[in-house]
């Protein structure tokens, strides 16, 4: 895939080498998608609603569908980017616009897998929002993202351990460079403390780290 000089997710070439392109740059990304599917079991009823934010797509949407499927539960998957949104392939139905801007139904888990970082300052805290307000008793919102770094030299530890995997997992060097550098002010790690005192965290790796948010029953 060709790596665009400013970072996008509204360009037919990143859409069309996203799958190999994500799992190449992130070689925990299947573990990653294998642990989000387990939290989705426990937290999506019979007949529930479930919200994929970010969908591109649609590998969580993809992973998921046999619980889907089983617990006749709803997905809708949502992906501002056009581009993004016309090879989503999984179940559900999909809505191009911002996550921030989307009116939530009641749903019982939403899943930001890779999201967060992606967003405007200013605009995290306002989807957070409006998931929590909409999360029903007993539901579950799980945020997967890469996280502000640690001072000092383990931050420098973590980030050299990110990009050792990447090189391990046969991404070229020049590429891993390309892309950083076409991050710029296009992806900002997320502070983990927009997600409130009250989420969990259940997975990390280097830069990246998964979080459950719940809402008591």
């Amino acid at each position: 895939m060709d790596i665009p000089q400013n970072w996008t997710f509204k360009n037919a070439g990143v859409a069309d080498g996203f799958d190999d392109h994500v799992r190449e740059q992130l070689p925990w990304y299947e573990l990653a998608t294998d642990c989000v599917t387990h939290i989705v079991r426990h937290y999506l009823p019979d007949g529930g609603m479930m919200y994929d934010i970010g969908a591109s797509t649609g590998n969580i949407g993809r992973a998921v569908a046999p619980v889907l499927t089983d617990r006749k539960a709803k997905l809708v998957a949502i992906e501002e980017s056009p581009e993004m949104a016309a090879k989503y392939n999984a179940p559900g139905t999909v809505e191009c616009i911002d996550a921030y801007q989307m009116a939530y139904q009641p749903f019982d888990v939403a899943v930001c897998f890779l999201v967060l970082m992606f967003l405007p300052v200013d605009k995290r805290k306002v989807l957070l929002d409006n998931l929590r307000r909409s999360l029903r008793k007993g539901g579950a919102i799980i945020v997967f993202d890469k996280v502000m770094p640690s001072c000092g030299y383990f931050g420098t530890v973590m980030r050299r351990l990110t990009m050792s995997w990447k090189l391990n997992n046969g991404a070229k060097p020049e590429d891993i460079i390309s892309k950083e550098l076409s991050l710029s002010g296009v992806q900002r790690p997320i502070n983990p403390s927009i997600l409130g005192e009250d989420a969990r965290q259940f997975f990390a790796f280097g830069e990246f780290a998964g979080y459950i948010i719940e809402k008591p029953e």
